[in-house]
This record gives structure tokens, sequence and C-alpha cells, in this order.
């Protein structure tokens, strides 16, 4: 049988599918996967579902057997030792070539095969000297990948202002744009301290709750729409959109509020007297 399993990979924590053929393989337990990068550790997402029919080779990766306590050890190595090391090594060469470039994560794939350099930098870097430098010094593939603050929180940080672990880190893909139309359709403060990320820049929440504020707008009344509740007519003034309630200016100074269930009529744009004053 065929089984497909989730798995989360690798430094910047990419989450891909996996051919399985462990199929009692547990969400959480560690194990050895081969992905088009090399031999790596991931973590299960969810535990291998069964597939009808034979998996042909459409890219998947491969899990190749559970974590074993030796596994682990070399693991702890890895991140330990060997990291600090490179990236020790790295950043002196970077200090001797003169390069404008701030180091931010070394990734030591599991098996060898590559040492991943993310750094960030203002403009375009030519850094093949660093890159033949660090090959001599290693012996394996050396991928040098420029990044942004976003990327730099995904890679070093762990958990954002609500007390929770970062989403980018978590569950979050693709780092899409965020804008402050989102924040504003949301009524966020506008405080940027406040609705700012580890990263500096607007939170990603502010983006995966921006459709479900679409959908729940659709069912309230615009602004200065003309509105008849069972508090009386008057125009929207204000909305509440997660609590579905309607403030309604009733007469001049006077407000109403209102959940969008007791509205009984609404979409005109102007009053009544107004209409029969153009008549």
């Amino acid at each position: 049988m065929a089984y497909i399993a989730v798995i989360r990979y690798g430094s910047m924590r990419n989450i891909g599918q996996f051919k399985c053929e462990i199929p009692d393989l547990k969400r959480g337990q560690r194990c050895i996967v081969r992905t088009e990068r090399g031999t790596e550790i991931g973590e299960v997402v969810s535990q291998p579902a069964e597939i009808a029919g034979e998996l042909t080779n459409d890219g998947l990766g491969q899990v190749v057997r559970r974590a074993g306590r030796e596994d682990l050890r070399r693991e702890r190595e890895i991140e330990t030792v060997e990291k600090a090391k490179e990236s020790q090594f790295c950043e002196r060469k970077i200090g001797e070539l003169e390069l404008p470039i701030k180091l931010v994560d070394v990734e030591h794939l599991f098996g060898g095969e590559r040492i991943v350099f993310y750094f960030r930098a203002e403009q375009r870097v030519d850094f093949r000297q660093l890159v033949r430098d660090l090959a001599q010094n290693y012996k394996t593939r050396i991928e040098m990948r420029q990044i942004g603050v976003r990327d730099e929180a995904r890679l070093l940080g762990y958990f954002e202002h609500c007390g929770l672990p970062l989403c980018c880190r978590t569950f979050i893909k693709n780092l899409e744009p965020v804008t402050m139309k989102m924040a504003k359709s949301q009524k966020a403060t506008l405080d940027p301290a406040k609705i700012s990320g580890r990263c500096g820049r607007l939170m990603c929440c502010l983006r995966f709750e921006d459709k479900v504020y679409e959908e729940m707008k659709k069912e309230l009344p615009a602004k200065g729409t003309w509105v008849l509740t069972g508090k009386g007519d008057g125009i929207v003034t204000d909305l509440d959109v997660i609590s579905q309630l309607v403030t309604v200016e009733v007469t001049q100074g006077q407000f109403v509020t209102v959940h969008i269930s007791e509205i009984i009529k609404k979409g005109r744009a102007t009053s009544p007297e107004d209409e029969a004053k153009d008549e």
C-alpha cells in the first residue's frame, strides 16, 4: 500500500508531502526524510494517509526511517557544534572580503549534502569568492540565500506579542503581503508598535483574518445607509463587524446600537424625507 505523510523540515520550517512506508508514524515524531536538497531530519505534522493506487515519481520526497537515538544525537551535534563553527568561519571570511552583508543563520543539512548560509543585504552582493572559500573549506555544496526581515524572524524568533509561537514558524507556509488597509478594515489600532510583528512588519494575522472580516461585512449595511430598526429608523454611522452590531443615528445627536438581526429594512442611501424633497 502507498501512504503520504505531511512533514515539517528545514530551518525555514518547510511543509511538504512525503511518500511513506511506515503507516504507524505519529504526529510530532521525528523522522529522516529525503528532499530535493538532500537528507534532512523532520517532524511529522499529520500521520500517514493511505492513497489508492500506485504513487508515481511526481517530485514527492521520501520518508526514510524514524529518527533514532543516534540520529537525534547527531542533530544536536550539528545544531550546537558544527553550525557555530561554520557561522564563525563565514563571518570571518565576510570581514576579510569586506562584503556588506549580515549573516543571519546557517543551516547544515543532516546528510551533509549542502550548507545554506542565510544573509541580509541592502543591495546585490558579489559573493562568488566567499562561496569558493566556503566550498574549499567544507568540501560540500554551498548555498548563499538572501532573505528579508520576515524570513529573519522566522529563522530566529519563537514567540509573538500574544504569547503564542510565531505563525510563520507553525503553520504559515508562504509569507504574503500584509497591508494597512487590512488593519483599518479590522478597526485595529494604527499604532505601528501594536500591529507590527517580531519582524517589524505588519502582523501576518491581519492577513489571514481579513477574509473573515470581508465576509462578515457583506451582511452589514454600509455607513450612510438609511435603515429601519425596532428602535427607530435612521442613518448608519458605525459598524462592529465581529459582533455584527450597527450604530444608527435615529435623530440628530441620538444614537442606538442594534444587532443586524434587529434591522427590519435596509438599502436606502438617503432618508425618506430627502427622497420626498427630490420629488
